[in-house]
């Protein structure tokens, strides 16, 4: 299954770079998002390297199916807007 990194989570002056805001086409709904939640989620990285970041959902992140994803570094600003997969 493969997801989209929205965001970081982040407050009003804030942000938390290791945890990631990832959407998913078919999940719509709080419920089926529920589902998800500990599930591992890998974002590779381009370049030379190929360094694969891991992380894994913790919780649900609003009433849209959104979901909230621990990674065990931080996320670099490229990884906004890219696909991850979920495991």
């Amino acid at each position: 299954m493969e997801g989209i990194m929205s965001s970081y989570r982040r407050s009003l002056k804030s942000q938390t770079t290791n945890q990631g805001i990832i959407y998913v086409d078919s999940v719509d709904s709080k419920e089926k998002a529920e589902k998800l939640i500990g599930k591992s989620v890998l974002w590779h990285a381009p370049g030379k390297d190929k360094k694969i970041l891991k992380g894994k959902i913790t919780y649900v992140h609003g009433r849209k199916g959104a979901l909230r994803a621990l990674f065990e570094t931080g996320i670099p600003g490229q990884a906004i807007g890219q696909k991850v997969k979920i495991e």
